[in-house]
């Protein structure tokens, strides 16, 4: 039974395979050291006493290619500690370049899950990009601390392919990592805690980042599950694996040289089996055994993995390596821990040459094995020899390095046993879940102690609604509505004579009281809603009522006198009259041909480390607004707030600062008269983009969603077929 005190926790750790059991880890480039790290990381939080419950919140997958389990919404893994499976995108399986346009529909979900199970977080914990981002705009919305590990971080990666000779347009087309940079940016300046494994990576990957704040960040290692991983014992049985290791090999009692990875080029697998195949006394003095993910026909793998295994098939030939080196093609995921006791029993070393190995758990479960290891010197292992003292590093790229570590691994019996002893007693020390539990809490607790929190929106309150509504039309204001008197009176006469349950709502960068002259002059049917500025006001009802909740939530570091001081001297920024201007929204008219690009702008904010929203329209239009404000998150705040479904709210705009509010799982529509920065949403699953101008473009739009009747959405079934 859940308790209920302590803290309620949200990891969130979007793709790549996750259950609780059977971990398929290899299976592909997602599902790797990370799945295994929230696993235990969950299972070992709710544990604790303080710890009221956690929710591991990742993709629902609805797909005949993988197991079931993935369908699951909820899964029980530990007493305190769920699976919650979130669905957003389509519903089969998708890597983790390809989710990028589905984002705000995990939001958008994430928080109907919060709502529905009355159940908002006390702290929320992002893995990786992806999750970065999501994290943060929840974080945003909920006014909830959010807490951030990169693992691998898009600058790093990206640095790394240009030194090896990457196209930069073909690492786009690949990668998404200009969104996965840039998503990156967005959680460090919204996190307030950095949780990273090593020192190295403060260092030499966090510093590279705009956003970097050292006093924001805390190395806490992971854990290894010492229950699992121990040293041989007179009574272990001999694990299945055993044989089907044995049958590749001429001498299976030989000393065992073990890796174990996912087939990725960057864990540089063929190197290894190079240098095997370069040193007659390795093959010698031991065995070489790949553990390379499970797989079945080669010919069915995706084009990265079969590249790789197809490469390294071809250097076991090439060096006429048959009887020498073993490549199973299955192996069950509890049978791991008892590889790696086979490599301590036949005297051998475990190697990871990764090309980069940002920490390297499967080191740490070695050395609770009671194996030594050789690793590369890139990345974490650096920090897991300093501690553990079990092995050597090496340059990845250097092949005698690497042959002449690993023989002396071999061929040293009392280094040999050195390094195993010392790797069992020193991971007991520095790696258990107990102890980075408690390191990790310590941090929350400080973290909430210290934390402004804003208004919660709707936690622990019964659901309220707009009243007599279950469906809402937002439209912006210039160009959306107007531009067309005839079609604006069809528009009007069609909300008039809409059924009471449906509503109708502005959304506009101008001032409130711009809007409601506007709303007299053209004789506009009263909004229920009212969100002006840009996203940073909102008003309710008859009387027009602020909600003042949004208003602290966004006020967060705002400091429009700094940005007025930084961009104000900028070339090419004129400031707009004053009545453009407002106490959330700072307006300037700018002139691209010789100002900074928006991306540039956004670099000369962080540099000056100022948290603010850059909104342009029009490429002439330039609104700075807080960060936590916006028009795509005032709109989810409303509905947050009010217990109202996204899905039954219609937005309708023309220009780039109405994408925000357009993307997730709102219905958007895109008036035929559009700006041609919205070209981008054509491959988001929920925008239409009508033929018809100005308000001739929103019925059109209220037609194809039939949304005065029963909503459809007709390319949602496509969306799901893919």
């Amino acid at each position: 039974m859940i308790q209920e005190k302590g803290i309620r926790i949200a990891l969130l750790s979007l793709h790549g395979l996750i259950r609780g059991h059977d971990m398929e880890l290899g299976k592909d480039e997602d599902t790797g050291g990370q799945i295994r790290y929230v696993i235990e990381l969950a299972r070992a939080l709710s544990e604790r006493e303080d710890v009221r419950r956690v929710d591991l919140i990742t993709r629902q997958v609805i797909d005949d290619r993988v197991s079931d389990d993935y369908a699951q919404l909820e899964e029980q893994i530990a007493d305190k500690a769920f699976i919650v499976r979130i669905p957003f995108g389509p519903k089969r399986y998708l890597n983790k370049t390809k989710l990028w346009p589905y984002m705000e529909m995990f939001v958008d979900q994430c928080l109907n899950h919060f709502q529905r199970t009355r159940s908002v977080p006390d702290i929320i914990h992002g893995h990786y990009a992806d999750a970065g981002y999501g994290g943060g705009q929840l974080s945003r919305l909920l006014g909830v601390p959010f807490v951030f590990t990169g693992h691998s971080l898009g600058r790093v990666k990206m640095e790394r392919l240009l030194a090896s000779g990457g196209d930069p347009e073909k690492m786009e087309a690949t990668y998404n990592l200009a969104t996965r940079i840039e998503a990156e940016e967005f959680a460090l300046e919204t996190c307030s805690l950095i949780c990273t494994s090593t020192h190295q990576e403060v260092k030499d990957q966090y510093e590279k980042y705009e956003h970097y704040i050292p006093e924001r960040m805390e190395v806490i290692p992971p854990g290894v599950d010492l229950a699992s991983f121990h040293p041989p014992r007179k009574d272990d049985p001999e694990p299945e694996i055993a044989s089907a290791i044995a049958r590749f090999l001429d001498d299976p009692d030989k000393p065992m040289i073990v890796a174990m990875a996912r087939l990725d080029e960057r864990k540089n697998l063929e190197k290894l089996v190079e240098v095997y195949g370069e040193s007659p006394q390795l093959q010698r003095a031991a065995n070489l055994v790949l553990i390379m993910g499970c797989r079945d026909d080669i010919r069915d793998m995706p084009g990265g993995q079969r590249k790789v295994i197809r490469n390294v098939l071809s250097l076991i030939d090439v060096y006429d390596l048959y009887g020498k080196v073993a490549y199973p093609k299955q192996h069950a995921s509890d049978e791991v821990p008892a590889l790696y006791r086979m490599i301590t029993k036949s005297k051998g070393v475990f190697v990871n040459a990764a090309m980069t190995e940002p920490f390297g758990l499967t080191l740490l479960e070695a050395a609770a094995s009671g194996a030594p290891i050789v690793a590369t010197n890139d990345g974490g292992p650096s920090d897991i020899i300093a501690n553990c003292h079990n092995g050597l590093l090496v340059d990845p790229f250097d092949s005698k390095a690497i042959e002449k570590a690993l023989m002396h691994v071999l061929l040293e019996p009392e280094e040999w046993t050195k390094w195993s002893e010392a790797g069992l007693k020193n991971v007991h020390t520095h790696y258990s879940w107990e102890r980075h539990t408690q390191r990790y809490m310590r941090d929350l607790n400080e973290l909430l102690e210290r934390f402004d929190p804003v208004p919660k929106i709707a936690r622990g309150r019964k659901t309220r609604r707009l009243p007599q509504l279950d469906r809402l039309i937002i439209a912006d204001v210039d160009n959306t509505l107007t531009g067309n008197d005839d079609e604006l009176h069809r528009f009007f006469e069609l909300i008039a004579n809409a059924k009471d349950h449906v509503g109708f709502g502005i959304a506009t960068g101008r001032r409130y009281e711009e809007v409601l002259k506007l709303i007299e002059d053209y004789d506009m049917p009263h909004p229920e809603v009212l969100i002006t500025s840009v996203g940073t006001e909102i008003y309710y009802g008859k009387s027009f009522t602020l909600d003042t909740s949004w208003q602290k939530h966004i006020d967060f570091r705002w400091n429009p006198e700094r940005i007025m001081e930084v961009l104000g001297g900028l070339k090419g920024f004129y400031l707009q009259e004053e009545e453009e201007q407002s106490t959330y929204k700072i307006s300037f008219e700018v002139d691209f041909t010789v100002a900074p690009n928006e991306q540039q702008i956004k670099r000369i904010l962080r540099e000056n480390k100022i948290r603010a929203k850059v909104v342009s329209s029009l490429n002439m239009f330039l609104d700075v607004i807080p960060s936590r404000a916006g028009s795509g998150l005032s709109i989810r705040h409303m509905a947050y707030k009010w217990g109202f479904p996204l899905e039954n709210i219609l937005i309708a705009g023309d220009s780039g600062n109405d994408a925000e509010m357009l993307a997730g799982n709102t219905l958007g529509v895109v008036v035929g008269n559009y700006s041609p920065e919205l070209d981008r949403l054509r491959k988001y699953p929920r925008v239409y983009f009508a033929e018809a101008s100005h308000a001739g473009g929103i019925i059109e739009g209220v037609a194809y969603y039939n949304f005065l009747d029963t909503i459809t959405i007709p390319n949602e079934k496509l969306e799901e077929d893919g």
